[in-house]
């Protein structure tokens, strides 16, 4: 059994999985349903740092089966947080699959892009940059789809140079040998380092807006606000946060500082440049005109997403529809790709709900709540962003603020509170779950996402490097927020 028991995951990790079966049962007799369901949380998150070694559906889902027996949850509680966060579920589903359409075309894009744009500090500001804008009137996730897309199409021309017997730059030796060793560590450190600045300009972006983020719809709904109002009450802390964001980017960069740094080596540039240019003059004539789909589908996408014309996963399974149709593939066996790098992750986030229902049942936040309401009005907004601050990052933002923003609005109908204390917590609360979650992938879904995708093995991603990664800008991001709460909510 144990040689079977999680595959080639390492013995010492199987061992582990199991002792936190047993000690579990353990627990819940002993010490009661609250101390087991944070001792749940801390092994959950393990097993989310452990993501390269065993993917986390499954040593996690094992935990989950455990709290449903345990009853620290019900099946039935589960299913509503499904069913409150379906929309990011069909969101998963389909508009990743959609992008996997559009590779082609984003490879011809960026391939441009990463060759042109000498300067790795311009390109690093890109990214952020651009994920924060688009982040802002679209969706951090699917941000970080696309993201994700480009880098591992990216790779895959390095790999696909590394792996034959080609000799592009013609200087008489193999590409293969050239793009060995160092050369390969470096490209991966810059893949690395682009792709975590691009997912934390995701939460830059996502923090600004009513639709960057699924709590600040749910927030906005429950305050009255429109998609004007709700930029203007964030934008005390959100613009001074986005703007330490970009100077956070030029310190990482210029110091090479936290794994970041990382140029694109030379010598691959060169080869990959002309690689690009042989492959424009290769592209036959169905290449082309399947370009030309991408780019339609492309501004389909951009509008129906800016303008809200239906839920995201509605418009990603249109664009699906539109792609295949006008490319020709209609064999299901060709769509069937498109769904693989994505549905794993959706049973991940599934098996996630079932911990965040847990949560929900055994009030484990509750006496922080009760806490911070207890305090002088005027320090309640820091808070509550310190208190949000800290469970986002261990547990899902979405949840977090749901948790917060009812209890607020409960305690305002009460009138113990005035509106505008009731709009301060309610900002607090906005900024705290979206700022200081960065610092870990449990907080963030497009973190976790990034950890979790196929990307992650191939650049050498880990939990523990994307946490040193992202730490700086946690601290930045959090920090600053926190002083903008204090002194100019």
């Amino acid at each position: 059994m144990i040689k079977y028991f999680l595959g080639n995951s390492p013995v010492w990790y199987k061992y582990t999985i199991i002792t936190f079966l047993f000690f579990n049962i353990f627990s819940f007799f002993v010490f009661g349903p609250v101390i087991t369901s944070w001792i749940f949380i801390a092994e959950f998150i393990f097993t989310l740092a452990m993501a390269l070694k065993c993917y986390p559906l499954v040593s996690g889902g094992l935990l989950a089966i455990e709290v449903l027996l345990l009853k620290l949850t019900t099946p039935k509680n589960a299913y509503n947080e499904v069913a409150q966060n379906l929309e990011v579920i069909l969101l998963l589903m389909f508009m990743v699959a959609a992008i996997y359409f559009m590779k082609p075309l984003l490879m011809y894009i960026f391939s441009k892009i990463f060759t042109k744009v000498k300067s790795k500090l311009m390109l690093s500001l890109l990214f952020v940059t651009l994920s924060a804008v688009l982040s802002a009137f679209l969706d951090a996730l699917t941000v970080t789809a696309v993201l994700i897309s480009v880098a591992v199409g990216f790779y895959g021309v390095y790999h696909k140079i590394h792996s034959s017997n080609l000799d592009l730059d013609g200087d008489s030796t193999l590409d293969r040998k050239q793009l060995s060793g160092e050369t390969l560590e470096s490209f991966r450190s810059f893949l690395r380092s682009l792709i975590m600045h691009g997912v934390v300009g995701t939460a830059l972006g996502g923090v600004m807006t009513l639709v960057g983020e699924p709590q600040n719809l749910l927030i906005g709904e429950k305050m009255g606000w429109d998609f004007i109002t709700f930029f203007k009450q964030m934008d005390v802390i959100t613009v001074p946060v986005f703007f330490a964001g970009l100077l956070t980017t030029v310190i990482l960069e210029k110091f090479r500082i936290f794994g970041f740094g990382a140029k694109l080596p030379s010598i691959a540039r060169e080869i990959i440049e002309n690689y690009t240019i042989q492959e424009d003059k290769n592209r036959s004539s169905k290449e082309k005109y399947r370009l030309v789909v991408q780019a339609v589908a492309i501004v389909f996408l951009i509008v129906g997403l800016a303008l809200h014309l239906a839920p995201v996963g509605f418009i990603g399974l249109a664009l699906i529809v539109f792609q295949t149709a006008f490319m020709g593939v209609t064999d299901e066996h060709q769509i069937g790709p498109a769904f693989e790098e994505a549905l794993p992750f959706t049973a991940l986030l599934v098996v996630f709900f079932v911990i965040v229902a847990m949560i929900h049942d055994q009030h484990l936040f509750k006496p922080i709540i009760e806490m911070a309401l207890s305090m002088d009005a005027s320090v309640q907004p820091t808070m509550f962003y310190i208190a949000n601050g800290v469970l986002s990052a261990i547990s899902d933002n979405v949840f977090v603020a749901t948790v917060y923003i009812n209890e607020i609005q409960a305690t305002f109908e009460a009138g113990e509170i005035t509106r505008l204390q009731y709009e301060k917590l309610a900002i607090a609360i906005n900024t705290g779950t979206n700022l200081p979650s960065v610092a870990t992938p449990n907080g963030q879904a497009a973190f976790l996402f990034l950890l979790t995708s196929s990307l992650a093995p191939l650049i050498h991603l880990s939990y523990g490097k994307m946490v040193k990664m992202a730490f700086p800008y946690a601290i930045v991001l959090g920090g600053v927020g926190l002083i903008c709460v204090e002194y100019l909510l």
